[in-house]
């Protein structure tokens, strides 16, 4: 039984009014004691010519009491819907149970193809703590999409082309040491890539040398496309060790290089469908009438750039895939770039370009100033983690000695902290890298729903041997339970509207307030204490078990771990 479709449904039937009009107005009101829903009578004014009042009055007298709702009342102008708690409760709980560990699904993914790109580092440079805000928002959309019954194929489209990498070899050729790089082949490599850069601000020629090295691997070359594979290699040892830690998966690590050759076919395309221009030598298309700048497709020296690739890339994707979206999680500062290749393949007459989206996040800045690698100003991801699993482990050393498992539930406490503070806002938002804040577990954080969870864990284990199967819900209506069991309800809404919107921030809303409603509802509705009936334990229980359900499902899909113990 879906109340809210109850009420809309009978709604309808009394005012003639379409559903959908009906649904757009229907509200939860600001207070838990206005009621549930509440329906605004004042669209109903023009055609029933009374003021809202009067209507509201004459349709609260045509509800009657029944299993769905315990009364209605006429308020001003609005009808206020008050549910009838024990069967609310009832319905939710047994649903949450019937569902088996995935409340919050959907069906409305079912046939549907969503790509997720995300993350996306550069080879041969280190996965520093910015990489952490695209790799944490994209694996979430990634589960979230799942959830609502999508095929999703998460991609890494590795930085693995381009100039940069004509500067490493070139760097590599003049400082590298073999033996030194071997054994910590990405801080090394690291360096001498920002040593290139201090040293091309003196000579300036060593920005010729780079491009003729890249131009040489894009031409096949044999020396320097071993030098490249060398890079990459190295590279995915390091960050897949990284992605481990976190339990991020991939599908597909086809980066820009994969690319390499399928850019020649976008350029024809593009030529022969009249929209290349020439502009100093480049390769453009046009691109004013939307006043934005135009779309270099290849350079003067006749070499392709990012816009080449993605083009490539995206064209790729609807061939193999079909995708119904296809998801950039990369950050804000390249909104114009796919502002612009959005535009040109518009122009180039694919209809699938309206389902690409480019899903922008802040900067992550260092106090006072902006990562570099370039300056060599970047904080590694995996120190950090380390250092939060470090952390915690000392926590729970001092507070929970005799804790089993201390390393595992460190990790997964941890982690977490780390995620949910990229998580815990808008995506857009920038975020300072701070110590301090990174590792707070105090208040609204990770460790918080995290220890809510292992609360409920806890009392469910105390209660073995009761079978609360059949709970008569009626026996636990309190405002806190009631409050608690709505949340639970709305898990589905929260993660539609994280889909609608890829804002994982709702989802960490969501089960940070659901986490504040099971916290008071343990501690205002005594559980297993000896002066709480047999009835009314077995109906607190079947709600406490549903909450951790939940509580889990929902860091889930942040990808968040949960401990039975704290």
């Amino acid at each position: 039984m879906n109340f809210k479709e109850y009420v809309i449904d009978k709604l309808a039937e009394l005012t003639e009014l379409e559903k959908g009009v009906i649904e757009n107005s229907v509200e939860v009101p600001p207070e838990e004691k206005m009621g549930d829903l509440a329906f605004p009578c004042f669209p109903l004014a023009r055609i029933m010519r009374k003021a809202p009042p009067i209507i509201a009055a004459e349709l609260a007298e045509k509800f009657n009491s029944d299993e769905v709702l315990d009364k209605v009342e006429a308020v001003g102008g609005y009808l206020n819907f008050f549910f009838n708690r024990a069967e609310f409760e009832k319905e939710t709980i047994e649903a949450i149970k019937a569902s088996n560990g995935n409340w919050g699904t959907s069906d409305i993914g079912n046939g549907k193809t969503v790509l997720v790109e995300y993350s996306s580092p550069n080879i041969a440079k280190p996965f520093h703590i910015g990489h952490l805000f695209s790799t944490a928002v994209g694996n979430s959309l990634a589960k979230i999409y799942k959830h609502l019954g999508y095929n999703v194929q998460s991609l890494n489209h590795l930085g693995d082309w381009g100039t940069q990498f004509g500067k490493l070899i070139s760097a590599y050729k003049r400082w590298g040491d073999p033996s030194v790089i071997e054994k910590d082949p990405i801080k090394e490599l690291l360096k001498i890539y920002v040593k290139f850069h201090d040293e091309a601000k003196e000579h300036p020629e060593l920005e010729d040398e780079a491009r003729e090295y890249f131009k040489k691997l894009e031409d096949g070359d044999e020396e320097t496309t071993k030098l490249w594979s060398y890079f990459r290699e190295q590279s995915l040892v390091e960050f897949k060790r990284v992605y481990d830690m976190l339990g991020v998966k991939f599908d597909s690590y086809n980066g820009e290089a994969f690319y390499s050759d399928k850019m020649q076919e976008v350029v024809d395309i593009l030529d022969e469908k009249g929209l290349l221009t020439d502009s100093e030598g480049a390769k453009v298309v046009d691109l004013s009438e939307l006043n934005v700048p135009p779309c270099i497709i290849l350079k003067s020296d006749g070499a392709t750039i990012y816009a080449t690739r993605d083009i490539a890339a995206a064209l790729y994707r609807h061939r193999t895939y079909n995708f119904d979206k296809n998801i950039y999680v990369v950050g804000t500062p390249q909104a114009l770039h796919f502002k612009q290749i959005f535009a040109v393949m518009e122009k180039a007459g694919w209809e699938w370009s309206k389902n690409c989206k480019h899903v922008g996040f802040g900067l992550v800045k260092l106090p006072g100033k902006s990562m570099s690698t370039r300056n060599g100003d970047v904080v590694f991801l995996e120190e950090v983690l380390n250092e939060s699993i470090e952390k915690t482990r000392a926590i729970i050393e001092t507070n929970s000695p005799d804790m089993e498992n201390k390393d595992e539930v460190a990790k997964k406490i941890g982690i977490g902290a780390i995620l949910y503070t990229f998580l815990k806002n808008s995506r857009e938002k920038d975020i300072v890298f701070a110590w301090d804040t990174m590792l707070d577990f105090e208040g609204e954080s990770a460790p918080y729903c995290q220890y809510g969870y292992a609360r409920g864990r806890s009392i469910l284990r105390r209660a073995e041997g009761i079978d609360y199967s059949d709970a008569d819900l009626s026996k636990a209506t309190s405002d806190e339970a009631y409050a608690l069991v709505k949340q639970l309800n709305s898990f589905g809404d929260a993660v539609k509207d994280a889909a609608d919107k890829n804002e994982p921030f709702y989802i960490n809303r969501y089960v940070t307030n659901l986490t504040k409603a099971f916290n008071k509802f343990y501690n205002t509705n005594p559980i297993m204490k000896d002066d709480v009936d047999d009835e009314t334990k077995k109906a607190r229980l079947a709600i406490v078990d549903a909450s951790t359900q939940v509580i889990k499902t929902a860091l889930g899909l942040l990808g968040i771990d949960t401990v039975e113990s704290m």
